[in-house]
């Protein structure tokens, strides 16, 4: 076969050739994309793979002011409190031992004390702290009857004994009276 020779008119061999022109640095950057592609395998890694939200989130946390405070209302003129008087202390003393009468969880911890049960100590605790509580408001209104309080104590004896004298009653005691 005979050469022949190439011209630089474009179609001159009879095809029209399409030339695309390109920036070297287009090219360049085609080529890296490539290039890393074909490196990446899997999944990306660590703070990398976040989502796109919480970016977001932070960003708007970024763009509010933190020198604007809150927007609660202050109230200029403040309003002294009013100090309850003694008929209603009374009548809320009255509110509070109903309560404390109508507690159900006070009736069924006394209920097991009738039948002869033994609660824990924090059972207890609570048991007496109610019972010493309505015992206090009953007393302030005036509905605890007062006790005749029986005085076990021992009567004072008159002059000072010694040792000696309290080892002679011992032995001077009749033990033969004692048994049954």
């Amino acid at each position: 076969m005979s050469r022949k020779k190439k011209s630089r008119n474009p179609g001159a061999s009879g095809a029209p050739e399409f030339v695309v022109t390109r920036n070297r640095t287009e090219s360049d950057v085609e080529g890296r994309l490539r290039k890393r592609a074909k490196k990446r395998k899997g999944l990306k890694t660590g703070s990398r793979n976040s989502d796109a939200e919480e970016q977001k989130r932070q960003a708007a946390a970024q763009k509010r002011d933190p020198r604007l405070g809150s927007k609660k209302k202050i109230p200029l003129i403040v309003e002294p409190v009013k100090k309850q008087t003694k008929q209603e202390r009374r009548l809320s003393a009255e509110q509070e031992l109903e309560m404390l009468e109508n507690d159900a969880q006070l009736n069924v911890l006394l209920d097991r004390i009738e039948a002869g049960e033994n609660l824990g100590t924090g059972l207890q605790k609570y048991v007496d702290e109610k019972l010493d509580r309505i015992e206090k408001l009953m007393d302030q209104l005036g509905l605890l009857e007062p006790e005749e309080d029986e005085d076990f104590t021992a009567p004072a004896v008159k002059g000072s004994r010694n040792d000696d004298d309290l080892l002679a009653d011992f032995d001077d005691i009749n033990f033969d009276d004692y048994k049954g």
